[in-house]
């Protein structure tokens, strides 16, 4: 998504007639939400200052994109200029700019992070170099442009047009000595280093033509998670972190070394809806701390994901791979850390009736996880529970770190915004826990950029399904409420179609191997559930909207219908039945990367869906 693009001599003149600012307000606000008065006036300071070292270093028939959103992300990069240098050859020039002055500005303790304090609040982030290295490697990942043998040359570089380098520039200080050569910083007083850096990339124009290239490369498919777990624990680095995720991650490395020295327990809480990193960051960390020689464990209450992560990752590293019931025996600091992957999947207890006497310890499960590591990781979604005995939240992680001596302070939270997952749109997730009464949106239009198809019956659902798939195997699940039977498999192992509609009939996972759902062939042949999709992400998902949870015009409200279910944990003496039906469909509706396809057992929640789509994203 581009809100602004032109040519080198258009955007001049749009800066000097006080336009540009403007013209990008107005395309802004039809994508996202309105704008501020910050971003306003960094728009229209920022880009007046860029514009003088456009004009210093004479750039002629450049071609420019001011906010371009990143492929299947939220983020967006703040300039990108296109052009030939002097022997023809094509670049492509990554700007971050920044108003941060000195005064705004202080180090991180967490290597790779600043915090900014921009008045009425102060924001961890990372160095503007990280951040122009992570887009720079996202291009690279996404455009097959760059990869090409006369592909054109990638730069990137951050204009921090109030600071100085010449006064207590802690952001050029040595440290970061390695990122600033590979992707420099120009303070208030290189105006001149900004054009020369721009002249030597961008001279000889012609930028149009490298941008109609750019538009029009193929981009990759967005990585998914469980294709490169395997390569992430036991070898290296896969998933090139930005923004918010590369803060968090510095952290996470900042608390295992005070661990080192200190030899306290600690913990990191990392809050972020669907799509936006948390496992990615997970299995990241784990990687890197499993590198360096610490003890690591990663832990779910799922044994969907879980067992699929056991599978994939080999004999070798399975064994690292619990759920959140396997420590109740577990001496104290067994291990170095322990990552607690979806933690809104916390149970009350470990204990269950089959649980032998010589392993109860009548310790809730959230003691029993603190009581294993030095360092607890939680990665957590407070709206994704969808059990009643589910109380993962961040106030019971405060409240049991409390009881064993870990200060408030000392537990820093950390939540991710950048969305990765529904095409990278920030607006559909929105829409969809306004539309579902989960919580109140600040932007509820619905963001066509998604695909999103109402159809009138399952069977035409499942065929654009089955179309998927035989494109591309494994990328397409249809899901449904928790609204039939399920039944064991017959005598010859063949599954019973529990899910009929009419003349539709197909079979739920199957009961005794159902977490080889989400990656094994036989799953696109099966109906999953919220409890095998939820932690997975799809290309395509479809959904069945069960008559469970029912959209009443008269009352304006959702309403449940609990003789319409068959999920005996989700209906039994459970006073949130609502909350909780809402999880599972915001669940189920949020697992694809480019489109949701939904078909509705009750017709007025249908129209109703459908009012909420009137408002469609340009």
């Amino acid at each position: 998504m581009i809100i602004y693009q032109g040519s080198t001599e258009e955007f001049n003149q749009d800066v000097i007639q006080n336009q540009v600012a403007d013209k990008i307000a107005k395309n802004f606000e039809g994508y996202f939400h309105r704008v501020n008065e910050r971003e306003y006036r960094s728009w229209a300071i920022s880009l007046q200052i860029l514009n003088n070292s456009f004009v210093y270093a004479g750039l002629k028939e450049n071609y420019l994109l001011v906010e371009y959103q990143l492929p299947y992300s939220s983020k967006r990069i703040d300039v990108l200029v296109f052009g030939k240098n002097s022997l023809g050859e094509e670049n492509v020039v990554i700007l971050e700019l920044k108003q941060w002055s000195n005064k705004e500005i202080k180090l991180s303790d967490a290597d790779g992070n600043v915090i900014v304090n921009y008045g009425a609040f102060t924001k961890e982030q990372p160095h503007p170099s990280l951040q122009v290295q992570g887009y720079y490697f996202y291009l690279k990942d996404f455009f097959e442009l760059f990869n090409e043998e006369n592909g054109p040359r990638l730069n990137g570089a951050s204009y921090l047009h109030n600071y100085s380098k010449l006064i207590n520039a802690e952001l050029l200080s040595n440290k970061f000595e390695k990122e600033i050569k590979n992707f420099p910083i120009f303070s208030k007083e290189d105006s001149l280093g900004l054009s020369n850096y721009l002249k030597e990339r961008l001279q000889q124009g012609k930028g149009k033509l490298v941008f109609q290239r750019f538009s029009g490369s193929p981009i990759n498919p967005s990585k998914r998670l469980l294709d490169h777990t395997s390569e992430m624990i036991n070898n290296k680095q896969i998933f090139n972190l930005i923004d918010d995720q590369i803060v968090a991650y510095n952290n996470i490395l900042k608390k295992v070394k005070e661990i080192e020295k200190t030899n306290k327990k600690s913990a990191v809480i990392i809050k972020g809806g669907p799509g936006t990193g948390k496992s990615v960051i997970a299995l990241e960390i784990m990687g890197e701390l499993l590198r360096k020689g610490k003890k690591v464990m990663h832990a779910t209450g799922s044994s969907a994901f879980t067992n699929t992560l056991r599978k994939i990752v080999g004999p070798r590293a399975r064994n690292l791979f619990k759920f959140f019931n396997s420590f109740m025996t577990l001496p104290e600091n067994y291990i170095d850390v322990l990552i607690c992957d979806e933690a809104h999947r916390i149970r009350e207890t470990s204990e269950n009736r089959y649980t032998p006497r010589s392993q109860k310890t009548n310790l809730p499960q959230i003691d029993e996880l603190f009581k294993v590591a030095k360092l607890n990781i939680f990665l957590i979604d407070e709206f994704q529970i969808v059990r009643p005995n589910e109380i993962g939240s961040v106030s019971l992680i405060k409240e049991a770190a409390k009881q064993i001596g870990i200060e408030k302070s000392d537990i820093p939270i950390f939540e991710l915004k950048s969305q990765f997952r529904c095409s990278g749109s920030d607006a559909y997730l929105q829409w969809l826990d306004d539309t579902l009464g989960i919580r109140e949106s600040e932007f509820a239009k619905f963001d066509k950029k998604m695909e999103f198809r109402i159809f009138d019956n399952p069977m035409e659902m499942m065929t654009e399904i089955r179309k998927r798939n035989k494109e591309k195997p494994n990328s397409a699940r249809i899901t449904a409420g928790f609204c039939w039977p399920w039944s064991k498999p017959k005598s010859d192992g063949t599954l019973v179609n529990d899910v009929k509609i009419g003349d539709f009939e197909m079979p739920w996972e199957k009961k005794d191997q159902f977490w080889k759902w989400a990656t094994d062939d036989s799953g696109m042949e099966q109906v999953g559930t919220v409890y095998t999709s939820q932690g997975f992400e799809f290309d395509y998902i479809a959904v069945i909207f069960g008559n469970d949870l029912v959209y009443d015009p008269i009352k304006k409200d959702w309403i449940a219908k609990p003789e319409n279910s068959h999920d005996t944990y989700v209906k039994r003496k459970n006073p949130d039945i609502i909350k909780h039906l809402k999880s599972v469909y915001r669940v189920l509706m949020s697992r694809a990367h480019k489109g949701v396809f939904v078909y509705f057992m009750d017709k007025e929640t249908e129209n109703f869906v459908k009012s909420r789509i009137g408002n469609l994203l340009p």
